[in-house]
């Protein structure tokens, strides 16, 4: 989208918007904030993290300069621990439960963990090493957070793991679905690579359902693990929004990490439907690709917004404005099919539905104009329904039913776990559960293959 009025910016503007915005902490910084922690005995740390790091140990380690080994703490516990330091909020978790909160400040966890993990990626470090090999096969679809995460603690088993993924490259949300001036994807292909050197395949630009059946991968291997992810943004089921200059958000952000310069918002005015965390990375990525304004259209308050406070905060450092109880009506375009407007109705808070949320209820007569260019879509996401029937598995619209204490679906040959057992009261939508949930469901499974044995 090209503005007449305004010059589009230079590859070399985009590069340094696009540039990790957040920078490390240097040796001494490191040192000094490690040497601020007090090691605590039954550390409320360790028990606020999902993947339940060894905090002080970590901490500990990089006080007394022994970095790899502070690194293989971090990743032993979390096998995307580099992607978590960047990406988690760490404010409501491990630095919330810091005990120093309470007389200072917290320990900078997330930013020592960073220190750490990135000193074993800018040394090329190798951290674990495969188990041997037990003879029992199984393949993963998906290789996000949670796929990676039950792959890396299944070779480490002895498994004979393949995942299938049906993008260019493995990683998942990690890879595509965080902006890179947050997360660069370097961060995430690493992690990868640390699984693949566990003698993990991964078949790339395979999509389960189109170029292998999931009969065919049940018949290969013994058990399977589902850990698909979603799928994209659903339809706002508005006039106008099949316009040029409409997008899915997903997409809007994964192309701004494979081809940043494929989408020109210079001097542009945008909007984004929604409010969680990826309606943030839409929002922000609007601004490094040069829009002159940016508009977050939220049916409800900031109360119920999902998405993290950093994120809210980073948002609003970048000029974004918000507009609560504002929904979209429907989308304008010119004479050339193109976005040009975008009508909107005020909201209300009615009474609670059946989630316990309050429903916004639009308020008569409160229609409005906003003249807009492009406008981003990021109202949640679709669930692969066709790939989890395939699987023949029990599900509650896309949310795949699960043992909890054990992740093994309706086919006790099947495991699942990440986003597609998010929801209906199941799990939390974090990267860091999910790569709980991964290591939980790797020792589910070593655990069933152990029980098979004993009754064969």
């Amino acid at each position: 989208m090209k503005q007449a009025y305004k010059e589009s910016l230079s590859p070399k503007d985009l590069m340094e918007n696009f540039r990790e915005v957040k920078k490390g902490l240097t040796a001494r910084e490191a040192l000094e904030e490690a040497n601020r922690c007090l090691f605590c005995y039954d550390a409320p740390c360790i028990k606020a993290c999902p993947t339940s790091i060894d905090i002080p140990s970590f901490i500990k380690k990089i006080a007394s300069g022994n970095l790899k080994g502070s690194a293989r703490t971090i990743m032993l516990s979390n096998p995307v621990g580099a992607s978590c330091s960047r990406v988690c909020p760490t404010e409501e978790l491990c630095e919330g439960a810091c005990v120093l909160n309470d007389a200072t400040k917290p320990i900078m966890i997330g930013d020592l963990q960073r220190y750490a993990t990135d000193w074993a990626i800018q040394n090329e470090q190798v951290l674990f090493s495969k188990g041997e090999a037990n003879g029992k096969k199984v393949a993963i679809v998906g290789g996000g957070p949670a796929g990676l995460s039950a792959a890396r603690e299944l070779a480490r088993l002895g498994y004979g793991v393949t995942i299938f993924e049906a993008e260019e490259e493995a990683g998942g949300l990690n890879t595509y679905g965080i902006v890179s001036f947050r997360l660069p994807k370097q961060i995430s292909y690493w992690e990868v690579n640390q699984v693949k050197g566990l003698d993990v395949e991964i078949r790339t630009n395979t999509r389960v359902g189109k170029d292998i059946s999931a009969k065919e991968i049940m018949e290969e291997y013994d058990f399977v693990v589902l850990a698909i992810g979603m799928a994209e943004v659903p339809n706002l089921g508005i006039e106008g929004e099949h316009l040029d200059g409409v997008y899915d958000a997903i997409e809007f952000v994964k192309d701004t990490k494979t081809k940043p310069l494929s989408v020109d918002f210079a001097g542009s005015r945008a909007v984004v439907i929604g409010a969680g965390n990826t309606a943030i990375d839409a929002a922000t990525c609007s601004v490094r690709l040069g829009a002159d304004n940016v508009k977050i259209l939220y049916r409800r308050t900031a109360e119920e917004m999902t998405a993290y406070d950093f994120e809210y905060d980073f948002a609003k450092q970048d000029g974004v404005e918000f507009r609560w109880l504002t929904a979209p009506k429907r989308i304008i375009g010119d004479e050339n099919g193109k976005v040009k407007q975008i009508e909107c109705v005020k909201m209300s808070l009615g009474e609670p539905g059946t989630d316990g949320r309050r429903r916004p209820v639009p308020i008569e007569g409160s229609e409005f104009v906003l003249e807009v260019d492009a406008v981003i879509k990021a109202i949640g996401q679709n669930r692969h329904i066709g790939l989890i029937e395939e699987f023949n598995l029990q599900h509650d619209h896309g949310v795949v039913k699960v043992n909890l204490d054990t992740l093994q679906t309706s086919n006790s040959k099947v495991f699942a776990c990440g986003d597609v057992i998010f929801g209906k009261g199941q799990g939390e939508a974090m990267v860091v559960t999910a790569a709980q949930q991964g290591k939980n469901t790797a020792y589910a499974i070593h655990r069933f293959a152990a029980e098979e044995v004993e009754m064969a």
